[in-house]
């Protein structure tokens, strides 16, 4: 075959060999789509010319009776010489009846396949080296609408780190009982961890341990549920029965105050330099709630219009709605209350009025020795449900009043206590709890101004 000159016009209809002159000349006319340069030396090798100058390898066949193209790269970039031998592979393979096409996408699948399992070992690896302390903060996050304040506390300080310099006195903060997972995988985590963490923890804190269980239960519970922790917890290790009775079984606790040490309390709590501890202390006994929930009591809370306290409480309470509850504002309640100075948002606020009263535990065993009894804040709480016997009053009061769950299916379907209906039985309570502790007071007089004596 004649090489043409290097300024012959090309005869696209024939087949030509390839030189970097040729190629170079190659242009596609005017009022054409393409125009192909075929190569003479390389069957079914091609170089398709555009109107604007691009120039493409590509290489055509038929197998089969259908017209196979595939594209080789542009022209400089894939020289003649590698568009050539590219196309001879091609053409080998289509005369072994072998479809260029399918080995393609073939490659493209596996090389997908490889990536995929890649991508899928990496997220897997990620997962499995996921810490417990890192679950435990996106479960807090998560379950954070969800819960009170006083929950979520005991959640964030079971998994505290400690060492945090301590808030009053000297040294440093305790590491929180489940503080032991924290480093840990979840993927670790089992029912012979739980049993040893249980064995260590009951020597030294078994009532916060048995919280911590109950908790981390309820976390491996929700990680069962999302799809990115389930595969991580095959089976829930807190639910362990050696765990369980490592840490014990809890005691009922019974301390409660009898009718007859009433007039010591009383003339103890008193007697305290702090007028919130006081009246926090009383009102305990008076009330009957759960010590968090008086703890928290804000001044919106307090509805002196309408004689009543909303209380921060659970939403599966008796008269609860949207996590709280109703309970008459009784008249010497209310004395106690209008009595305070009224500093920042809770009631029982601490001197700065920055915050609620802090560890009125103390000031409660300060009472309690001067008055020669032995009651926890818990059992002034049940001091309320105990006395409220004495008067015989109906039990569905007393647990609507205290925020227990109904009882029975008429207490939950068929008893419905409006708040007036209680202040009968209540202020009832509190008139004969005075009267027992030798407390003379004028229930008509205005809150705040008037003076109880023994």
């Amino acid at each position: 075959m004649a090489r043409p000159s290097k300024s012959a016009s090309i005869d696209y209809k024939a087949a030509h060999t390839l030189t970097q002159g040729l190629l170079e000349r190659a242009a596609c006319p005017a009022g054409v789509r393409f125009v192909l340069v075929k190569d003479g030396d390389t069957k079914g090798l091609r170089l398709r010319v555009t109107p604007a100058g691009g120039k493409f390898w590509q290489f055509e066949t038929r197998m089969k009776g259908k017209l196979i193209t595939r594209s080789l790269g542009e022209w400089p970039a894939v020289s003649i010489s590698e568009a050539q031998t590219q196309a001879r592979t091609l053409r080998n393979m289509t005369t072994q009846g072998i479809d260029p096409r399918e080995v393609e996408r073939e490659a493209w699948e596996k090389r997908e396949a490889e990536e995929a399992a890649r991508a899928a070992a990496a997220v897997q690896a990620q997962r499995e080296a996921l810490t417990v302390g890192q679950a435990w903060a996106a479960y807090i996050e998560a379950r954070r609408p969800f819960w009170g304040a006083l929950h979520l506390a005991d959640n964030v300080g079971m998994m505290a780190p400690g060492g945090e310099p301590k808030k009053r006195g000297k040294g440093t903060t305790t590491p929180g009982p489940l503080a032991h997972f924290a480093p840990l995988r979840l993927l670790d985590v089992t029912g012979e961890t739980m049993h040893q963490w249980a064995m260590e923890e009951a020597r030294t804190r078994p009532t916060r341990a048995r919280l911590g269980l109950h908790l981390f239960n309820a976390f491996l519970n929700w990680c069962t549920e999302r799809p990115e922790y389930a595969e991580l917890v095959t089976a829930n290790a807190a639910k362990n029965r050696r765990a369980r009775e490592a840490l014990g079984k809890p005691q009922a606790k019974k301390d409660a105050l009898l009718k007859e040490q009433l007039p010591a309390f009383f003339q103890a709590v008193q007697g305290l330099q702090s007028a919130a501890a006081s009246a926090y202390l009383l009102g305990l006994l008076l009330t009957g709630a759960r010590p968090g929930e008086l703890q928290m009591l804000r001044w919106e809370d307090v509805n002196t219009q309408w004689k009543a306290l909303t209380i921060r409480d659970k939403d599966a309470s008796k008269g609860g709605n949207d996590g709280t509850r109703q309970v008459p504002l009784t008249p010497y309640m209310h004395h106690l209350i209008a009595s305070l100075p009224r500093r920042g948002d809770f009631v029982f606020s601490n001197e700065w009025g920055t915050a609620p009263i802090s560890r009125p535990h103390r000031r409660l065993a300060d009472a309690c020795a001067v008055a020669g009894v032995n009651v926890t804040l818990h059992g002034l709480r049940r001091s309320f449900g105990s006395l409220s016997e004495w008067l015989e009053l109906p039990a569905g009061v007393v647990a609507q009043i205290q925020g227990h769950k109904p009882s029975a299916t008429a207490e939950k379907h068929y008893r419905v206590r409006p708040l007036d209906l209680l202040r009968l039985h209540h202020e009832k309570f509190e008139a004969w709890i005075l009267e027992q502790a030798g407390v003379q007071f004028d229930a008509q007089a205005e809150p705040g101004k008037l003076r109880a004596v023994n």
